[in-house]
């Protein structure tokens, strides 16, 4: 445990020290905001012309609309992110020689892989928590329901575990971080578009598909609802993930 620590706090560090985690934290931010201003102001608008043309229609839940839009775009602007924090992870050690290093040492692969994981979901852990800020204005000047917004943030938290363990294994397989981060940003895309080909698709393939789709499993977290299938989705796809890298880690080292 004393190794997994340690190499997630060296994994921390090198995060800050260099500027990605600023961009990245920044990007992220700055998104939250421009798309929760954007989905704001179009659901204000929808609802003047409502109270101007459609009286007598129900009242919007202005709350509950703007928090799933905003969680549904955030969701996208992950693909981006998620790249950029995994594609360094091992990608960078070997470009340096120290994965041999790092291999050959007492901490074991499993440790090494787990160290540089935790990291990972601590830092999507922290853009969560910094989104949460301008989730927050909700609250200030409405009154939003606080458990869907919970459901929906743990789904995001999920999904981007996911994908992240995605990301570590594609960083195994190249010394080059930016042919890492490009690789990564195709496949997850690829798994992000997989329910648009399900729509196409007919009998048990589109079915098979549909349940593939690491989109189609957040659409239950951003309406609130907590499924216990959607969690086990997640923690199976990261495990695979997982799995993956900690086979290609074994090949490195018997290759060193």
């Amino acid at each position: 445990m004393q190794n997994i620590l340690a190499i997630w706090q060296r994994e921390m560090k090198s995060y800050f020290v260099s500027p990605i985690a600023y961009v990245v934290l920044t990007v992220f931010v700055f998104f939250t905001g421009f798309f929760f201003y954007s989905i704001l102001s179009a659901v204000i608008q929808s609802a003047m012309m409502q109270a101007a043309y459609g009286q007598g229609s129900p009242p919007m839940d202005m709350p509950g609309i703007i928090t799933r839009n905003v969680f549904g775009t955030l969701s996208v602007v992950l693909l981006f992110m998620i790249p950029m924090l995994t594609m360094g992870l091992f990608a960078e050690e070997k470009k340096r020689g120290t994965i041999e290093l790092l291999l050959t040492a007492p901490v074991g692969n499993l440790q090494a892989l787990m160290g540089k994981y935790l990291a990972t979901l601590t830092f999507l852990l922290i853009m969560l928590l910094a989104s949460g800020i301008t989730i927050s204005i909700l609250f200030i000047y409405g009154d939003p329901e606080l458990k869907p917004i919970l459901g929906a943030y743990l789904g995001l938290f999920l999904y981007g575990a996911a994908l992240l363990a995605v990301g570590l294994f594609i960083s195994t397989l190249t010394e080059n971080q930016i042919v890492a981060g490009l690789i990564t940003f195709g496949v997850i895309l690829v798994l992000w578009l997989v329910d648009s080909f399900a729509n196409s698709a007919q009998g048990a393939l589109r079915d098979v598909l549909s349940y593939l789709s690491v989109i189609s499993h957040l659409d239950d977290f951003i309406k609130g609802v907590v499924d216990t299938a959607n969690v086990i989705f997640y923690a199976t796809f990261a495990f695979v993930g997982l799995f993956l890298t900690y086979r290609s880690l074994e090949s490195l080292r018997w290759k060193s």
